[in-house]
C-alpha cells in the first residue's frame, strides 16, 4: 500500500457508535412513512393497486391490469406484495401487509450496507499506516467504526427519504444492488453464505425491473473479483458469472428487457441532471469524491474500486434515462461506502464545516416545519394559512396529541444531539455522520407527524375517493375499493 495515501487512526478514533444508539437512529428513520400514511401518487399507488388486484385475484399475476386497462410493471416486486396481502392481509389489512414487506427489504439494504462496508476495511489495502510509537486501531474496530459511518451516511442521503420508503419495486433493486455489495465485499472472508446470495441478488434485481443495471453490476464484479488478491474473492467469479446467465434468463422469461432511453443532449438538460445529483445524493456525494481523490493511488483496490465501480454503473443509467431519480437511488449503497471512507482522512476544520451546516440547515428546516404547522393550527401567521389553504382546497388541520408527542420529542432529541456534538470533544471517526443522519431523521419524523395528515390530502387518492363514495351507499374502506372510469389510464411516474 502507498503508505502517503494511508490515514493515521488512533484506538480512541475507532470507539463504538452505542448499539442502542445506532438502532434508534434506523429505527426513527425507518419507520415514518412506513407507518400511518396512505399510498401516495404516483408509482406507489399503481404499484399498491396491482398488488392488491393480483391478491384478490381480479386481475393476471403475468399480465396485470387495472380496471382492464393493461400496465407496465415489473412483476417480482408485485408479486411480493401479493403475497404479502395474502399471507398478513386479514390480520394487519393490506397496506400495513405490503409495508411490512418492503420495510423489511429496507432493512435489509441497511444491513447489507454495514457488512459491506466492514468487509472492505477489513482489507489490507483499506487499513491504516502504522503509528511510529504504536497505538493505531486494530483492524476489527477501525472496520466496525467505517461500517457506522456508512449507515449514517445512508441514513443522512436525502434522496432515500420518500423513494426509499415507498412500496416501488425500487426498493426492491435497492436491497438486491446492496446485498450484490455485501457478497463480493465478504467473499474473502466468507465463503458459502455470499455464494449462495449471489445466486439471488442479480436474478431479483433483473426481475424487479432493473436487467440492464444487473448485468452492468455483475460484469463489473467479475473484473474486480479475476483482480483481486485474496483467493476467496477469485473463487467467486464463476458464481458471478451463473448469477449474470441466471439474471439474463430472468429477465428474458419475465419480459423485464426495456430500453428507456431518454437523453436529450443539451446543457439545460445536464444541468437540470445536475442538480438532481446535488440534492439527492447529498451529503454523500462530496465524502465520494474526496475519497476518490484521497484514495486516488488506491482505485484499484477492492475498497474503493467495488463501491465505485457500482456507483459509475448506476450514474451512467440514470444519466441514459434521462436523469431518472429512480435509477440514481440505486447509488446510494456505494455512495454510502465511499463516503465512509473519506472519514480517516479529515481534517479537524473540514469535519467542523458539516457539522455547523447541519446545525444551521436541519435547524432551520425544522422550525420552519414547525411554524407552517402552527400556522395550519392557529390561523397566525395569516398569509402562510392562506397559503396553505390556497394549495389544498377543502383541508381541514387534523390535530393528533400523538403526533405532536412524538414530534416534540424529536426535537428535544435533537437539541440534546446537538449539545453533545458542540460540547464535547469527540474522537471517533463516524463523529462527522451523526448530526447529518440526526438532522435528516428530525426532519422525516417531523413531516411524518405534523404534516402527514396535509401530505395525505395532497398527495393520495383518499380526498377524492371520499368525495366519490358521498354519492354510493358503501361501507367498505375507500383503499379497498375502485371506481372505473373511461379514457382514464393509472398513476404513472410522471404524470
Amino acid at each position: 500500500m502507498n503508505v502517503m495515501t494511508a490515514p493515521w487512526v488512533t484506538r480512541r478514533e475507532v470507539a463504538r457508535l452505542p448499539r442502542p444508539a445506532l438502532l434508534l437512529f434506523c429505527a426513527l428513520w425507518l419507520l415514518p412513512g412506513f407507518v400511518g400514511r396512505d399510498p401516495w401518487r404516483q408509482v406507489e399507488v399503481t404499484s399498491y393497486g396491482v398488488m392488491l388486484a393480483m391478491a384478490q385475484d381480479r386481475t393476471s399475476w403475468w399480465a396485470p391490469t387495472i380496471a382492464g386497462l393493461p400496465v407496465e410493471v415489473a412483476l417480482l416486486p408485485h408479486w411480493l406484495g401479493a403475497l404479502a396481502i395474502q399471507a398478513l392481509g386479514h390480520w394487519t389489512g393490506p397496506v400495513v401487509a405490503v409495508r411490512l414487506a418492503f420495510g423489511g427489504l429496507l432493512l435489509l439494504a441497511m444491513a447489507c450496507v454495514w457488512y459491506a462496508t466492514f468487509h472492505l476495511a477489513r482489507t489490507e489495502a483499506a487499513q491504516p499506516a502504522p503509528l511510529p510509537f504504536g497505538g493505531e486501531a486494530p483492524a476489527v474496530d477501525y472496520a466496525r467504526a467505517l461500517a457506522d459511518g456508512a449507515l449514517l451516511a445512508f441514513i443522512a442521503t436525502l434522496g432515500l427519504l420518500q423513494l426509499g420508503h415507498e412500496t416501488s419495486p425500487e426498493v426492491l433493486q435497492l436491497a438486491c444492488s446492496s446485498a450484490f455489495l455485501w457478497c463480493v465485499a465478504a467473499a474473502p472472508w466468507r465463503r458459502f453464505t455470499p455464494r449462495l446470495a449471489l445466486m439471488l441478488c442479480l436474478p431479483l434485481m433483473a426481475a424487479s425491473g432493473a436487467p440492464g443495471t444487473a448485468v452492468a453490476m455483475g460484469l463489473l464484479g467479475v473484473v474486480i473479483c479475476a483482480q483481486s488478491g485474496y483467493p476467496g474473492a477469485r473463487q467467486l467469479v464463476p458464481w458471478l458469472i451463473v448469477s449474470l446467465v441466471a439474471a439474463v434468463f430472468t429477465a428474458t422469461v419475465l419480459g423485464a428487457w426495456r430500453w428507456r432511453y431518454g437523453l436529450e443532449p443539451s446543457w439545460a438538460e445536464a444541468l437540470l441532471i445536475l442538480r438532481e445529483w446535488i440534492w439527492f445524493l447529498w451529503p454523500a456525494w462530496p465524502l465520494a469524491l474526496w475519497t476518490a481523490w484521497r484514495w486516488r493511488a488506491n482505485w484499484s483496490s477492492r475498497h474503493v474500486a467495488l463501491p465505485l465501480a457500482a456507483t459509475t454503473c448506476v450514474v451512467a443509467s440514470s444519466v441514459l434515462v434521462g436523469g431518472d431519480d429512480r435509477v440514481l437511488m440505486l447509488a446510494t449503497p456505494g455512495m454510502a461506502i465511499l463516503a465512509a471512507f473519506a472519514l480517516p482522512t479529515f481534517r479537524r476544520q473540514a469535519s467542523a464545516v458539516i457539522d455547523w451546516f447541519s446545525i444551521c440547515f436541519f435547524s432551520a428546516t425544522a422550525l420552519f416545519i414547525w411554524f407552517m404547522y402552527a400556522a395550519m393550527h392557529t390561523g397566525w401567521p395569516a398569509k402562510p394559512a392562506a397559503n396553505v389553504a390556497k394549495l389544498a382546497r377543502g383541508y381541514v388541520p387534523e390535530f393528533s396529541v400523538v403526533a405532536l408527542c412524538l414530534a416534540l420529542a424529536g426535537s428535544l432529541a435533537w437539541l440534546a444531539l446537538v449539545r453533545w456534538r458542540t460540547r464535547r470533544q469527540v474522537h471517533p471517526l463516524w463523529k462527522s455522520m451523526v448530526l447529518p443522519a440526526g438532522g435528516v431523521v428530525l426532519c422525516w419524523l417531523l413531516l411524518m407527524t405534523l404534516w402527514l395528515p396535509l401530505l395525505d390530502y395532497a398527495r393520495s387518492y383518499r380526498p377524492v375517493v371520499d368525495r366519490v363514495r358521498q354519492g354510493f351507499d358503501a361501507t367498505a374502506s375507500p383503499l379497498d375499493a375502485g371506481v372505473a372510469a373511461e379514457r382514464h389510464g393509472p398513476a404513472t411516474h410522471r404524470p
